[in-house]
């Protein structure tokens, strides 16, 4: 429990529906804790009502995604169950799934995902219509008892997933499936249930076929045009079966074009992590030679996006500072940037 409420405290995070802050949570902590861990023993907790924030999707996604905020004291809960699970179910997930997952970082799935573009031609970008909406409750239960004989676990996972949401309104809503973007249990269920929902399926299916996953967003390598069409057919298939749904518009299939490959294709980039993937201008550093490569670097809705929260900044107006006081506070956001768009030499073009 103590673990837990460390990690909820690094995370930081507003309050939930209860309007109890995280500073206010710690004003008493070894009192809330010891109070959480009583009732959790005890098979008497219940959680709150999750708080409801929408907030606008990023770049082409049009719309409307709800984050949920859970109430700290419930954060404190779940990261303790995450505790219990994770062990369990973290060394049988794929090689090729890499988010959220100790050790592992969206950059590594990028860093993959550039050298499997280099031996093929082809990728399937698929996009899983309002995954964290979707997921029906029942095989999502059924994978958390297959992975542990703690009872509390399973029983507690389940109050989560059915835990109403208090709208902006305050008008609550009763769900009746899906698994709420914002909670500390979250990553590991949606990470649990595409293991089974597609990552095996693929192992076992398609073994010859390789894909990298970040949570609900996968990229699948293809030798032809025709074997990428079939791949998402049997794809979209799968997870009709498991109770989700491709975006029909939104899963593309695309045509790595760079030097070497010739013809004309509607769809020559994708975007995945944060990065696009498309024909760019490269160098070769032993012969000078200049040519068109297959590379990723910081996507155009993130550099928007970057752009904007540095105009926030408004740095043209602090004339009152040095360069060393306007350092502390925009360095470590840069350090950020460049760190994530730079890591292993992938490009910031």
């Amino acid at each position: 429990m103590w673990d837990a409420w460390l990690k909820v405290k690094d995370n930081g995070g507003a309050a939930g529906a209860d309007g109890v802050t995280i500073e206010q949570f710690e004003e008493d902590l070894s009192g809330n804790l010891f109070r959480l861990w009583n009732r959790m023993s005890s098979g008497s907790y219940f959680p709150g009502p999750v708080r409801a924030v929408e907030i606008p999707k990023k770049g082409k996604k049009s719309g409307i995604r709800v984050l949920g905020i859970p109430n700290v004291v419930d954060r404190v809960a779940q990261a303790a169950a995450v505790a219990a699970l994770e062990p369990s179910v973290e060394p049988i997930f794929h090689e090729d799934s890499y988010g959220y997952r100790p050790g592992r970082a969206p950059v590594d799935a990028v860093a993959v995902c550039r050298e499997r573009c280099f031996r093929k031609d082809w990728v399937v970008d698929l996009d899983i219509r309002a995954f964290f909406d979707s997921v029906p409750w029942e095989l999502m239960l059924r994978a958390v008892a297959h992975h542990t004989d703690q009872k509390w676990v399973v029983m507690y996972v389940e109050r989560w997933l059915k835990a109403p949401m208090l709208m902006p309104d305050g008008t609550p809503v009763q769900r009746v499936k899906g698994t709420l973007q914002g909670s500390p249990i979250s990553p590991v269920l949606a990470n649990l249930f595409l293991h089974y929902g597609l990552d095996m399926w693929m192992a076992r299916e398609l073994p010859s076929i390789q894909f990298e996953r970040f949570a609900d967003d996968a990229v699948i390598h293809c030798v032809s045009e025709r074997q990428a069409r079939q791949v998402r057919d049997a794809v979209a298939r799968r997870l009709v079966e498991v109770g989700l749904e491709l975006h029909p518009d939104k899963t593309r299939i695309v045509y790595c074009k760079d030097s070497k490959r010739r013809g004309t294709y509607e769809q020559i980039s994708f975007t995945f992590c944060s990065y696009t993937f498309r024909p760019r201008r490269a160098y070769n550093q032993r012969t000078g030679e200049v040519f068109t490569g297959f590379l990723p670097a910081v996507s155009p809705e993130k550099l928007t996006a970057m752009s904007h929260r540095v105009a926030s900044w408004r740095l043209h107006r602090r004339t009152t500072q040095d360069l060393t006081d306007l350092a502390v506070g925009v360095n470590l956001v840069l350090r950020g940037w460049f760190g994530y768009f730079t890591a292993g030499g992938l490009g910031t073009q």
